[in-house]
């Protein structure tokens, strides 16, 4: 019944989804009244005003989180998505925010990350409302704003103190059921530079996010005329770099391939072999200092083995380390660095460690945010109730996992991850032409659905 009902709805969602993807919700600068810019704010009050079309309660949290609310009782069970998502970044097929659909897909930055599913996650609510299914527990679908820059919406909802749920999911990660996230560490640090010698690094970028691979850096340079063809010479057998001259500097620009930072071994790091580039060049003093230490610490290691951190458990796997974003001039230099650390361990494992190497190499300490990690007993009723849905879904058998990938999950009790990738779907989310299939967001849907009647019963 719910199914059918669902299919029945298709075009609908699709609008829906449609819509959400279609604003740039790109976090920026707090003002007036809006603590994570202009276009996120947007978002939060189309999803408001679509929630209170679609005959559901709406409450807006002092423009931090909102959610719209069905049913009675005195518990209430939480649906937690995110309507924030990282920038575009570059090499798209089909613009970020025109949510154009080719070849069964919807195309658009936050598709699968996460405005599809939460999106989804409404329709599924709503389905249950045309119905009439009895439910013995509210229901809250919550429009998150702050999920990729540190879940700042979250908290202040929590310690605002408003009300908790019984239990609940967020559709922000994969199936089966997550039950387990790795902690997370993101931070900045910068060194100044007092640079000397023949050759002068006139500036260096790349990466758009910590949390995410990057797949373009570049790095100009100035040196003498007679060592410019040693270097294009070095870079000629080199995949991914490209040297490019003009009459003030040398531009080295260094190809990589984008991937989430909680899997960096799907991509290729390109601020990594633009470094282990930079290394071969005849840099002196302070430059060539930083440069040797970012690639005897650094360099192509995803585990932090070269920092001296070996961590490892049997549930969730290795220590995992992303360099994401490099800015500098010929003064500074800073870089974003994202870590995710195994469930059993803890952040006093590892952090000292990781700080005195950063003090080696005369880095200063802009921020760090630290997420604990999350593990939830197999035991639990309400993950129980998740995997029987699944299987009774998908046909499958429902595994619990850990991932590296952090969600809403750490920033509420008795949350956990479920959906909306299907096991041997592309993870695309956070990489340019990120899209969500039709068929699998409908499915999602009627997954959800079916997940918020078992729980709120």
């Amino acid at each position: 019944m719910l199914d059918k009902k669902i299919l029945g709805m298709k075009d609908e969602i699709i609008e829906g989804v449609q819509s959400s993807v279609r604003i740039k919700s790109v976090e920026e600068e707090a003002k007036n009244g809006m603590p994570f810019g202009e276009g996120v704010h947007n978002a939060l009050l189309h999803c408001l005003e679509l929630s209170e079309s679609l005959g559901f309660k709406t409450v807006n949290v002092d423009n931090m989180i909102g959610y719209a609310e069905y049913g009675s009782g005195d518990e209430m069970i939480a649906v937690l998505g995110h309507l924030d998502v990282v920038p575009e970044g570059e090499g798209w097929t089909y613009p970020p925010y025109a949510a154009e659909i080719h070849n069964g897909k919807i195309y658009g930055r936050g598709t699968t990350d996460d405005k599809g599913p939460l999106i989804g996650a409404l329709y599924a609510l709503k389905a249950i409302k045309d119905l009439n299914i009895p439910l013995k527990r509210r229901v809250r679908v919550f429009f998150g704003l702050n999920e990729e820059t540190g879940s700042q919406c979250v908290k202040h909802y929590v310690e605002k103190g408003e009300e908790m749920p019984a239990c609940g999911f967020t559709p922000d990660a994969e199936y089966p059921i997550i039950n387990g996230e790795k902690g997370i560490v993101t931070c900045k640090y910068k060194r100044k530079l007092n640079q000397e010698g023949n050759i002068i690094l006139k500036s260096i970028r790349g990466g758009i996010a910590a949390n995410v691979v990057p797949d373009y850096a570049e790095a100009s340079i100035t040196m003498l005329k007679n060592g410019i063809k040693d270097i294009k010479k070095l870079a000629e057998n080199l995949e991914g770099i490209v040297i490019e001259e003009n009459e003030e500097c040398l531009l080295i620009k260094s190809y990589g391939i984008s991937a989430h930072g909680s899997t960096p071994e799907n991509g290729k790091n390109a601020i990594s072999h633009l470094l282990l580039f930079l290394g071969k060049l005849n840099f002196t003093g302070d430059t060539k200092e930083l440069i040797d230490f970012l690639n005897k610490y650094i360099g192509l290691d995803l585990n932090g083995e070269n920092l001296g951190i070996n961590l490892e458990d049997d549930i969730s796997g290795k220590f995992i380390f992303n360099l994401g974003v490099v800015l500098g001039n010929s003064d500074e230099i800073s870089i974003d660095i994202n870590m995710r650390y195994p469930v059993t361990k803890t952040y006093e494992d590892f952090i000292e460690i990781f700080k005195n190497k950063m003090e080696l190499g005369k880095f200063n300490e802009i921020f760090l945010r630290h997420k604990k990690s999350l593990y939830v007993s197999p035991e639990t009723e309400f993950i129980k109730k998740l995997q029987k849905v699944y299987e009774e879904k998908v046909g499958d058998t429902a595994d619990l996992i850990s991932i590296g990938g952090g969600t809403y999950a750490k920033a509420m009790k008795n949350v956990v991850a479920f959906g909306p990738i299907f096991k041997g779907e592309p993870m695309v989310e956070h990489k340019p032409d990120e899209y969500i299939g039709i068929d699998s967001l409908i499915k999602n849907v009627q997954i959800m659905a079916a997940a918020i009647k078992e729980l709120a019963n």
